[in-house]
Order: C-alpha cells, then sequence, then structure tokens
C-alpha cells in the first residue's frame, strides 16, 4: 500500500469508528475506499533539468558581498528559459529579498547557507498581507505572487535575520541572556525593553501611541517602516508549491506563510525561531486548498502549525476557506501551539487531516481560538494519534474569548456571565470535530472548552484519550459532545466541570484524583448521559444543584 493510500485508508476508518452508535470496523479494502472528505491527488511541481549556478552570475560566497542581483538574474534566466533550477552552492550567501518566479527550484546545496541582509533599507515598503488583512509591510525576505510551479528544496539554511527586526522583553530571557543582548548594541527603553535601532524604538512607538493609519499608503507608512516586519517566506496566490527538506529559521515575523496558494507539499521541513521572537509563528496556512505537510519539525516563538483564513469582514469578504489537507508525521517542540486553527478563521476552515504528531512542551497541543466578530466556520477536522508531554496549559483548548476578557462565573449557579448575542455572520462557530487515538504525558489542564452562549462548540467525538494533568475537563456552552474510552487522571480538583452544555455523554471513562468526578452546574445544561466507569461512581458521588438531577442519567 502507498503511503498516500494509507493515510486515506486509516482516516476512513477513524472517521467510521468516531461516529455515534457505530463500532470500529476492520480496515476497508483499496478497491472500496472512500476518503471522509473528498480529497484531490495533490498536484506537485515538476521542472525542467536544465541548472543555474549562482556562481555563474556573479554570486559570491563570502557572508558579506551582496548576491540580490546574482539571485534576481539566475532566477530570472531560469525562468524565461522554460524553468529548472537554480542552485545554491555550499557557502554563505548573504542577500536581499528573493523574489520567486514560474517554474523555478530554488535548490540549497547542503551546507548552503542563504542569511538575509540586516539593512531594513534594502527591504522596501510594499503592499501585503498581515495577520489576516490586507496591509502595507515591508518586503519579505523570499516573495512569490501568482506563480506555478515552485519549489524551495535542498538540505541547506534560509536564514531570515529576524535579530534586526525583533523587539524583545527582558522577561523572556535570563540575566546572562539580557546581558549578551544589550552588549550587541541596539537601544533599550525602560531597561525592560530592547529594540535593534533607535529607528526600531521610534516605529514601535508611534505605532504603541497612534496605531497605523487607517488608509494605508506607501507614503504615510513610511515613519513606521522598522516596526512593519515582513513574514519571512510569502507565498501568494500560487499554485504547485513544494517546500522539501530546506531549514527555514529566524524569520522578522511568520515564518513559513503561504496565503491563497492551492496544491501545497510540504515535507521533511526544519522550521526554527527562537523562543522568545514576538510573532515567531512557524507555518500559517491562510485561505489555502489542497495539500500535504509531512515529515516536518518546529521549533517557533509562537504557534507552530496554524491554519487561518483571514480576518473579520475582509476574511468573510475573501471567502476562501483552508480546506483539503493532510497533515502527518511532524513534531513541534517549543510553540505556543502545536496544532492551532485561528484566531483569524473568517473565511472558514474545513476537511483537515492531521494524524501521528507529537507535542514535547508546546504552550499548548492542540489549540482553537476565535472571538465575536470573526464569524466563519470551522468544521470537518479529524485528528488522530497525537502525543503530549509536558505541556504548560492545556493539551486540548476550545476558547471562543481569544485575546478578550474571559467569563466570570456565578459561585452560586455555577452559570457563566455572559451575555447572549444575536447569532449573525460575525459569530464564528466551532463543530463536527473527530479527536481519536490522543496520549498527554503532563499538562495543567486536560482540556477546554469556552464557547459562546449562542453558539456553542458542537459535535465533538473525544475516543481513546489518555490524559495525565494537574486538572481535568472544563466544558462551558458545548453541544453534543462525546466521551468514549477515556482515561483522565488529575492531580487535584474535579475531573470534569460542566456547566451550560447539552447532550454530553460519557462512556468508558477510567479517572482518578482527589476531588469529584464530576461537577455540574449552569441553568441552560440538559442531557447528560454517564456510561461506564471505572472506579464505578453513583449520583451521590456527583456534585449538581438539585433542579438539573433529571438531566443526569447513569447509564452503566
Amino acid at each position: 500500500m502507498t503511503p498516500r493510500n494509507h493515510i486515506l485508508t486509516s482516516c476512513l476508518a477513524f472517521l467510521i469508528s468516531c461516529q455515534p452508535g457505530q463500532k470500529p470496523v476492520p480496515e476497508v479494502k483499496e478497491a472500496n475506499l472512500q476518503m471522509p472528505f473528498e480529497m484531490p491527488e495533490v498536484q506537485v511541481p515538476s521542472f525542467n533539468a536544465d541548472t543555474f549556478n549562482l556562481l555563474d552570475f556573479g554570486g559570491v560566497a563570502d557572508g558579506r558581498v551582496i548576491n540580490t542581483e546574482a539571485f534576481s538574474k539566475a532566477i530570472t534566466a531560469c525562468s524565461q528559459s522554460g524553468g529548472g533550477v537554480v542552485l545554491v552552492p555550499q557557502g554563505i550567501w548573504l542577500t536581499g529579498p528573493i523574489v520567486l518566479k514560474s517554474h523555478v527550484n530554488l535548490h540549497l546545496k547542503n551546507g548552503a547557507l542563504v542569511r538575509f541582509s540586516g539593512n531594513i533599507e534594502d527591504y522596501p515598503l510594499v503592499e501585503s498581507y498581515y495577520e489576516g488583512l490586507k496591509a502595507i509591510r515591508c518586503q519579505s525576505p523570499v516573495s512569490g505572487h501568482d506563480l506555478e510551479d515552485i519549489a524551495i528544496t535542498g538540505q541547506g539554511i534560509i536564514d531570515g535575520n529576524g535579530g534586526y527586526w525583533r523587539q524583545v522583553k527582558r522577561e523572556k530571557l535570563t540575566t546572562a541572556q539580557w546581558n549578551d543582548l544589550v552588549a550587541s548594541g541596539g537601544v533599550i527603553v525602560g531597561d525592560n525593553r530592547w529594540y535593534p535601532s533607535e529607528q526600531s524604538k521610534e516605529g514601535n512607538e508611534l505605532a504603541a501611541k497612534n496605531g497605523l493609519p487607517i488608509v494605508q499608503t506607501l507614503e504615510n507608512m513610511v515613519p513606521y517602516k522598522h516596526y512593519l516586519r515582513p513574514v519571512m517566506i510569502g507565498l501568494v496566490g500560487c499554485r504547485k508549491v513544494l517546500l522539501e527538506g530546506v531549514t527555514f529559521q529566524n524569520s522578522p515575523a511568520w515564518n513559513v506563510h503561504p496565503l491563497m496558494c492551492e496544491h501545497l507539499t510540504l515535507s521533511n521541513l526544519t522550521i526554527r525561531n527562537p523562543w522568545y521572537s514576538q510573532n515567531g509563528d512557524g507555518l500559517d496556512l491562510e485561505s489555502c486548498r489542497i495539500g500535504t505537510i509531512t515529515n516536518c519539525s518546529f521549533d517557533v516563538g509562537d504557534d507552530a502549525i496554524c491554519i487561518k483564513s483571514g480576518k473579520d469582514a475582509e476574511g468573510r469578504e475573501r471567502g476562501k476557506p483552508t480546506e483539503l489537507f493532510v497533515i502527518s508525521d511532524c513534531v513541534v517542540y517549543h510553540g505556543h501551539g502545536g496544532f492551532v486553527v485561528g484566531s483569524e478563521m473568517s473565511g472558514g476552515i474545513r476537511n483537515l487531516f492531521v494524524s501521528n504528531c507529537t507535542f514535547i512542551g508546546t504552550d499548548c497541543g492542540l489549540r482553537f481560538k476565535s472571538l465575536r466578530g470573526r464569524g466563519g466556520v470551522v468544521e470537518h477536522i479529524y485528528m488522530e494519534n497525537i502525543r503530549m508531554i509536558d505541556i504548560p496549559t492545556e493539551a486540548i483548548r476550545f476558547n471562543l474569548f481569544y485575546a478578550s476578557k474571559s467569563p466570570s462565573e456565578d459561585p452560586l449557579t455555577g452559570d457563566l456571565e455572559i451575555e447572549e448575542m444575536p447569532v449573525n455572520e460575525k459569530t464564528p462557530a466551532f463543530r463536527n470535530m473527530y479527536f481519536k487515538n490522543i496520549l498527554c504525558d503532563g499538562a495543567e489542564k486536560a482540556l477546554m472548552i469556552q464557547g459562546l452562549p449562542e453558539m456553542p462548540v458542537e459535535n465533538m467525538t473525544f475516543e481513546n484519550m489518555q490524559i495525565k494533568a494537574k486538572t481535568g475537563i472544563s466544558l462551558n456552552y458545548a453541544e453534543g459532545i462525546a466521551f468514549k474510552d477515556l482515561s483522565l487522571f488529575a492531580d487535584k480538583g474535579n475531573l470534569v466541570s460542566l456547566v451550560n452544555s447539552r447532550q454530553v455523554s460519557f462512556d468508558g471513562l477510567t479517572f482518578g484524583g482527589p476531588g469529584k468526578a464530576f461537577r455540574i452546574g449552569g441553568s441552560q445544561t440538559r442531557d447528560i448521559q454517564i456510561g461506564s466507569t471505572m472506579p464505578s461512581i453513583a449520583l451521590s458521588d456527583i456534585e449538581y444543584p438539585e433542579n438539573l438531577k433529571d438531566q443526569i442519567k447513569r447509564m452503566e
């Protein structure tokens, strides 16, 4: 069986086994193979055998000579000849921005280090995108717009020299690291914030004081230039993209950002940023269709594998969901989240399959985030064989109050003090997701679902999960949630705290901890079913107000 067919077959069996009332089925024969969503064949670019060596275009790999012109000449010649390979030999290749062209494979030999200039003036202001919106930014170190058949491959390294762009907060570093940073130069403000230059300090302070202009132009954004950090790999509207084998590191802002692209193949990549790097995301797939992400390693300063689709009204108007991706065999070390959806998801996200991934010490494991005003629908997400260790917050988190004040709880009723709002195009929705074979050894909290009163997080299945955490599960405004074969061990508190949630079931629960197994509250809670547990529990072992007695059923 080919690797791709193995993934498809596994995904089908997983989907069927997660359906309510259905038992797992044997692996189906390939002749009858069906996907849980219709997954097109990913189109991979192909290139002519012609090779264009940077050395033949005046390139000098000594780490001192700027090779911007050599890259431009080689890429242009390759594209104009019908395409082929632009070869980056061993050495240190200092350069300004690289602009890709169609039918070009930029191939880095083992031992090739492409390092981008630290002179911000080498990066002109351009019309671009940032965090889900159209924006004026500095030109990306590597960019490509409306291209077809492009690739960055090999065993070399692309380094964005992000230290020339980023401010650093003192609390992010040890005393020795801070002292080394101060000794390197730059500007210190208030003894707790470092800027790489006076222009960086002025741009950041101006943005903090006045905000960016509502209507941005290339002219009125000049005073902010050193604040306008670009993504490192910015690909917009491209088709048939291959990124393979290369290390991408030290980006000014997000590291790899495909936007509105189709047919992407990302494999065997190493994506790295300093853990303290502001906006130091690893991979941000935004409004993209059809692709695979396989055997990649992430160690970054913000979210690692992040799925987006535009922000608020602009994202909804764009109307391009991220969809039809298989993400497998990846490892994430440091990151705010291992696998993340949002918060910019206004164009929708659907039909993703994530399998066989490991998260080691990420701030959160599986992270889903949004807030009122985004709109958009996230649905049909399938996740299986996920391993996590040493997670400082939640192993799995759904938070519909991202970047806003969390609701408080009435100590008498257990109700969350949230005003219900009318449902409209600004209301985000998260639904129809399936989690199977999830293992977490160590987290602050096992699972948190925080939905909205007008739009609960709904129709989630969690099957065969083993989680050891300091605290257990909290469900607030969730509906249609099924737990099957859950092993949950918590060091303190109640294992499950459930408020204002409906149609929630537990079957095959193995648990241990000092608190009660269940604490149930909220005036809107309905239809809670508790099946087999080990150890067995009675209704008297469940903490709940008298008015909910008829809503809690023991099904063992």
